[in-house]
């Protein structure tokens, strides 16, 4: 892990497009601005592990046999003549 001190203001660049600013702070927190390409997800830890629990969720999910959907549509109706 690589430590730094920053001061308000001041960033850290990630790759060649994703860029850290530190906002403020006030009490224990720190506020953090963080500029990345649209492409890039940015979620926090806990929401970013909330998804892979959900994606791991739906991964898991038993198969549904496609006559089980046949029997959920109406049958089709003639066209009147």
């Amino acid at each position: 892990m690589l430590v730094l001190t920053r001061r308000r203001g001041e960033g850290v660049t990630i790759g060649p497009d994703i860029r850290v600013i530190v906002l403020g702070t006030k009490g224990g927190q720190v506020r953090l601005g963080i500029e990345a390409p649209k492409t890039v997800e940015v979620h926090r830890d806990e929401v970013h592990a909330r998804i892979l629990s959900e994606n791991q969720l739906a991964a898991q999910t038993g198969v549904i046999p496609l006559d089980a959907f046949r029997r959920l549509t109406p049958p089709k109706r003639r066209a009147a003549q």
